[in-house]
């Protein structure tokens, strides 16, 4: 059996039209997938340059296979079991810019680029203040599109219709005017012409987005059986849910070159995307990432495992029932038939979604998905939110790295990983003071959330210790199941 490329499968040319900005499971499950619908429909006849935006990156491995992959979908349609495979052929370019930079910037060159589209994680849209040096590869995104822009704007004497479709799916607010805010900051920090500044405002076309579709990935537990339905192997495979959704706000030039919402796919150009984003962020990423640290130390490695628990399912629903829909301004029974939905996708059979692959950038996703529900609980109801700050207990506990026997193979930024083992190893027993310090912890948090309410502190100090002392299953247990022991 071969693996997939040009060999056995006749992938078309297309003109290179899209710049990519990570080749992660996601954006190849969601919007090539999305590019592929409107290259069929005829809507569009784009290309896609995939850039690897770390130093380590799938890149090589799509080269391997011409940039051609599987999208297996499966799930719930219309009532029925769904089970589709399709191979995506729009990546037509992939570069790791740090290997290939000169490549990479001839593309701000290219009189057919018209769209940047990216989704490098709610850490990535930020200003590297030592991206100084733009003739070699900045670490950062910013930095990168920056020097890319740079180049279009020397190289087509910043003529104004040269701009392009700026697109980011980083699930942060805002996240068309933060890219546009940190491009800016760093062209300062530069010291870039004010001239080439004004450039990016008014010859490019920024937009905010939302998306949503659960990805859990390569799907291992099934690989021998799909191997036998496509007849080659595929070592990029990746597998999504049926649900989608991408809401854009509008702006003319990108619904011009990117008219996703034509071809009957579940794509909205809206004029405020807040009220879709908060939804989704606030009741899908945030059970989510409530989930993580409370199902995983039970010993539970999967989503559809974890809400078919009892207890854990239980924990979830009330989460987003109790604390959560209270919190957004939006139609009572909307709200309802939106979070039985997440929950129902949580269900999906024939999703296998890795709790661990969640946890990436957990203290990042903290911040930017349960945060603004925990504020915003407290000022509309005046009490705590408890199951909220269990999750948060259970956060604190998950960074100690142990689960049972195990290590826990933790994924974030050096520096938040450093700063969480220092708090652990100063630990002396006193669960109070370190739920204090993790609460006071104003650079992960850019608040002391010991300051939101008068009993917060001592109410995660109290389920710090009993997870950490009867066990993440004792303790959940006990909350779940409304008992006066260990944990309330």
């Amino acid at each position: 059996m071969e693996i997939i490329s040009k060999k056995i499968y006749d992938k078309p040319e297309r003109p290179i039209k899209i710049m990519q900005f990570g080749e992660g499971n996601f954006l190849r499950a969601f919007v090539d997938w999305i590019i592929q619908r409107l290259n069929d429909d005829g809507a569009i006849n784009a290309g896609v340059a995939v850039v690897q935006p770390m130093p380590f990156g799938r890149v090589k491995e799509l080269k391997e296979q011409d940039g051609l992959y599987t999208l297996r979908l499966e799930g719930i349609d219309n009532g029925e079991e769904v089970k589709k495979s399709r191979i995506i052929d729009v990546i037509g370019d992939l570069i790791n810019p740090f290997e290939e930079y000169e490549r990479y910037l001839a593309y701000g060159e290219s009189e057919d680029l018209q769209v940047i589209i990216s989704n490098t994680t709610e850490a990535g849209i930020a200003v590297d203040p030592t991206d100084t040096n733009l003739t070699e590869c900045p670490k950062s995104f910013p930095g990168k599109l920056l020097a890319l822009l740079k180049r279009r704007y020397d190289h087509f004497n910043g003529a104004l219709d040269k701009g392009l479709a700026i697109v980011p799916c980083e699930l942060i607010d805002n996240n068309g005017d933060e890219l546009y805010r940190c491009l800016t900051e760093l062209a300062r920090i530069n010291k870039m012409d004010e001239k080439f500044i004004e450039w990016l405002q008014k010859a490019n076309h920024f937009t905010s987005t939302l998306v949503d579709r659960i990805v859990p990935g390569y799907p291992r537990n099934e690989i021998e059986e799909i191997k036998k339905e496509t007849g080659y192997i595929d070592n990029n495979i990746v597998k999504g849910e049926i649900f989608h959704l991408w809401v854009l706000k509008k702006e003319p030039f990108v619904q011009k070159v990117l008219p996703a919402d034509k071809t009957g796919l579940n794509v909205i150009f809206a004029d405020s995307i807040k009220p879709y984003k908060q939804r989704k962020v606030k009741i899908l990423n945030g059970s989510h990432t409530a989930m993580v640290p409370v199902a995983y130390l039970c010993g539970i490695d999967t989503v559809g495992e974890a809400v078919n628990d009892k207890t854990i399912g239980k924990f979830v629903h009330d989460f987003v029932f109790e604390e959560v829909n209270p919190t957004i301004d939006l139609p009572q029974a909307e709200m309802v038939a939106f979070a039985n939905s997440v929950i129902e996708r949580y269900k999906n059979p024939f999703i296998r979604h890795e709790l661990m692959s969640i946890a990436l950038n957990s203290t990042t996703k903290f911040r930017t998905r349960l945060l603004p529900t925990l504020e915003d609980y407290i000022r509309i109801t005046g009490k705590l939110p408890q199951r909220l700050l269990f999750a948060f207990a259970a956060l604190i506990e998950f960074h100690k790295g142990v689960r049972g026997n195990e290590k826990i193979a933790l994924n974030d930024a050096p520096e938040l990983l450093a700063h969480w083992a220092k708090l652990w190893a100063e630990f002396d027993g006193d669960y109070t003071a370190l739920a204090k310090k993790a609460l006071g912890w104003t650079e992960a948090w850019e608040v002391d959330m010991n300051t939101l309410h008068p009993d917060l502190t001592a109410t995660v100090a109290k389920y710090l210790q009993a997870i950490d002392t009867e066990g993440m299953k004792s303790a959940v247990e006990c909350f779940a199941g409304g008992c006066s022991g260990c944990c309330k």
